[in-house]
């Protein structure tokens, strides 16, 4: 790696505000003083009169595609130390015929990678997450003993790059009250606490399953560096209310190193020029810094 890591910033849907983040990102002295950027996608005014802003379409779904593979491959060649993405619009990527709902299995998919976790990573607060992007009516079949234990294991593994040596997870109940004891439902019994307890067997610091309603709380006080929330929402909603604009999404698992911004892509402001670029910049800054962690192996 060279002495200032190449973050490569796909510009995601370009119909959205992506590309106008990925620019002022770019040139903000935060980002510019620790890594060069290379942005991936149609970025220019030029380019970007080909999109419909605020419009959902085939081509737009596409072009982020494309930017996302042309990064991906660049990164597993060595030629960028690290990606940071702006959001896609996962209408328009069915539209253009693709059957990933996001960025992280699509990742996984390219990178060949057998497990993989989303976190939002904050200084107040750091959420997991063992689903993802299925309904809520799926969330219980999926949440398998086996994806407990895999997300976690993962987390504890993951956590040591962010500075934290010996991480202390909590695991979200999945129910309210976390079932309280069967009453009201059965996966927390039958399912999270016998994960949790192979999981302390194998030496993981873990506890849980705790009401998902206080350990977000619990968390933000310093009782855990980490919480693995069992659904989307459960682990958003929190994260998103503590450190909105400052969160990052970051892919645990991949042999690359992917950050992203913890929004979507805005279509109802895309092309006015007033979109925020908070989270974009803490994703480069936070990119540069897992690629020189790595470097420093």
């Amino acid at each position: 790696m060279s002495a200032r890591p190449r973050v490569g910033v796909t510009v995601g849907d370009p119909a959205g505000i992506g590309p106008e983040i990925a620019r002022k990102a770019a040139a903000n002295p935060r980002v510019s003083s620790i890594c060069d950027v290379i942005l991936y996608g149609p970025s220019s005014d030029e380019e970007l009169a080909r999109f419909q802003r605020g419009r959902v379409s085939t081509e737009a779904g596409r072009a982020a595609y494309d930017a996302i593979l042309a990064a991906t491959s660049d990164a597993s060649g060595g030629r960028i130390d690290a990606i940071a993405t702006a959001p896609i619009n996962k209408e328009a990527f069915a539209a253009a015929g693709l059957p990933w709902r996001g960025h992280t299995d699509l990742l996984a998919h390219l990178t060949g990678s057998r497990r993989v976790a989303m976190m939002f990573y904050a200084e107040a607060l750091r959420v997991v997450l063992a689903t993802v992007h299925i309904p809520i009516s799926e969330v219980p079949r999926a949440l398998t003993r086996d994806v407990i234990e895999g997300t976690t294991e993962l987390a504890a593994r993951e956590l040591p790059r962010f500075g934290i040596a010996h991480p202390r997870l909590a695991v979200a109940g999945l129910n309210p009250h976390a079932g309280e004891h069967g009453v009201i439902g059965k996966e927390d019994d039958d399912v999270i606490a016998p994960a949790v307890a192979a999981l302390c067997a194998r030496g993981i610091q873990v506890a849980g399953p705790f009401p998902a309603d206080t350990i977000f709380v619990r968390a933000l006080r310093g009782e855990f560096d980490a919480v693995i929330a069992c659904y989307h929402d459960q682990g958003l909603i929190p994260i998103k209310l503590v450190a909105f604009g400052q969160a990052v999404n970051v892919t645990l698992g991949l042999p690359i190193v992917r950050t992203s911004v913890d929004h979507g892509t805005a279509f109802d402001i895309a092309g006015k020029n007033v979109a925020d670029p908070s989270s974009m910049i803490e994703a480069i800054t936070l990119a540069a810094r897992l690629a020189s962690n790595v470097a420093a192996r």
